[in-house]
């Protein structure tokens, strides 16, 4: 081999090295990145060529892959989607439990059917309520008891009230926050649009070269994956298709190449609601993603507690009505059957309110037992009633049941937690940055870089000594 070949080998050995320490700086800047693929540097001989010394080689040749694991990576979209969702039910009702007044896991106090309840929500109220008429009926002519009655009675319409209008505040928030995530959806659909076109300029004749722009676009990826589930499908041009799942198995194009497919759009007036996407709007078959989370909250367990106050409110109003009077005076405002609209009788005073119907001495106490006695009684839907036990049992009964779509929700977002920082370990395994690999490299490339280095200023010198000496 002569001296230039050898000059060349050592330049090309010098420019790999200088890449390769590049690409470690650029890893080890990286570290604390989650949307990073590490880079590595491969190393290949060079082309042989053939001189009048024979063949000879060109060097060698460094090319830099980004490690990503394709299978990995739409595992860790996936994953993402399902935490999203359970993370949005749990900070539903979550919300939904502070606004009922209820604290599912105090010891403070325990309900009939076992169930924990704090002194300040609605089932202490129903208590308090009856307690006050038992009292009323021991002492039908006090009026301190009287007063304290009607104390009672305004608390608990104040608390079923409150509490509906907070059941009502948490579903217009999750509405806002549909519409809030679907904006942000449609923005990132728009920069993996955009992402997609410029990885497509660039990799035309250099396939897998844009790694900086793919970091990016799988980033965007997952962000949009935790609002709807996506499934990403890679062209061999290096550009992907995002499309989400439609009615009956279909799929539904959101970005083809560079172009979003028809915006995301939410529509709150169908019954249930609906997410539309691609063009034309077709109507998506959500199954994970914060969006969907936040529908199956307002729908479901937050709307049953809704329907179960509205129930208990309209019972209670029927049948202390019925007991306070039978000849058609009222304790409640008869029109006020849901949570949100039960009130007190016009006109109702202390001075007013009636504890006998007999007509007997003003001592008499027959309404105020009756109407202290509906805490007992049982109702039955089947009878024709609103409600199945009594008031207090059902109640303690719908905030267990709430109680319990709580516990499960925790217990799948702290499962799909772990099944997530599972995946993402995988794939941190392959993709993501070692510190003491890449400290490792960069001492080794700084030993191979000084020593070309070496090489390259042995064999200058010898060429000065044959060109300028001889």
């Amino acid at each position: 081999m002569s001296l230039f070949a050898s000059l060349q080998n050592s330049v090309s050995a010098l420019q790999a090295q200088s890449l390769a320490v590049q690409i470690t700086g650029k890893n080890l800047a990286n570290v604390n990145n989650p949307a990073y693929a590490r880079e590595r540097v491969n190393f290949d001989s060079g082309v042989t060529v053939v001189t009048p010394e024979g063949a000879q080689s060109a060097g060698i040749d460094a090319s830099v892959e980004q490690l990503r694991d394709a299978l990995l990576d739409h595992q860790v979209i996936n994953e993402t989607a399902l935490s999203s969702y359970y993370n949005t039910i749990q900070a539903a009702y979550q919300r939904t439990q502070a606004s009922l007044g209820q604290n599912l896991s105090s010891t403070s106090a325990t309900g009939a059917t076992g169930n924990t309840t704090s002194d300040t929500g609605i089932g202490a109220a129903v208590d308090d309520f009856f307690n006050a008429f038992q009292n009323l009926a021991s002492n039908p002519t006090d009026g301190g008891a009287r007063q304290a009655l009607l104390a009672s009675a305004t608390i608990l319409t104040d608390r079923l009230q409150q509490a509906d209008q907070s059941l009502q505040q948490v579903q217009d928030d999750l509405k806002t926050q549909i519409d809030s995530n679907v904006s942000d959806a449609n923005g990132l659909l728009a920069s993996i649009a955009n992402l997609n076109s410029q990885i497509g300029r660039i990799e035309v004749n250099n396939p897998g070269s844009a790694v900086d722009l793919r970091d990016q676009r799988q980033a965007a990826l997952e962000k949009l994956a935790a609002f709807v589930p996506i499934r990403v499908t890679e062209g061999s041009n290096g550009q992907v298709q995002v499309s989400a799942a439609g009615g009956g198995g279909t799929s539904v194009p959101l970005v083809t190449l560079g172009a979003v497919q028809g915006s995301l759009a939410f529509d709150a007036s169908t019954t249930p609601p609906t997410v539309t996407g691609g063009d034309p709007a077709t109507a998506l078959a959500l199954t994970s993603g914060s969006i969907k989370g936040a529908l199956d909250a307002s729908g479901g367990a937050v709307q049953t507690l809704r329907d179960q106050l509205d129930a208990l409110a309209g019972q209670l109003v029927t049948a202390v009505n019925t007991a306070y009077s039978p000849t058609g005076g009222t304790f409640f405002n008869a029109a006020g059957l849901t949570a949100g609209t039960i009130a007190l009788a016009t006109g109702l005073t202390a001075a007013s309110l009636q504890t006998t119907a007999t007509g007997g001495a003003a001592g008499d106490n027959d309404v105020a037992l009756a109407v202290a006695n509906v805490a007992s009684k049982k109702f039955s839907v089947s009878g024709g009633d609103g409600i199945d036990g009594t008031l207090s049992s059902f109640f303690s009964s719908s905030v267990t049941q709430f109680g319990q779509a709580l516990s499960t929700v925790n217990a799948n977002v702290q499962n799909q937690t772990t099944i997530k920082t599972l995946v993402t370990n995988q794939r941190d395994s392959v993709s993501g940055v070692n510190l003491d690999e890449e400290t490792a490299n960069l001492m080794k490339y700084q030993r191979a870089f000084q020593a070309s280095s070496r090489v390259f200023q042995i064999i200058d010198n010898l060429l000065d000594q044959v060109v300028n000496k001889l």
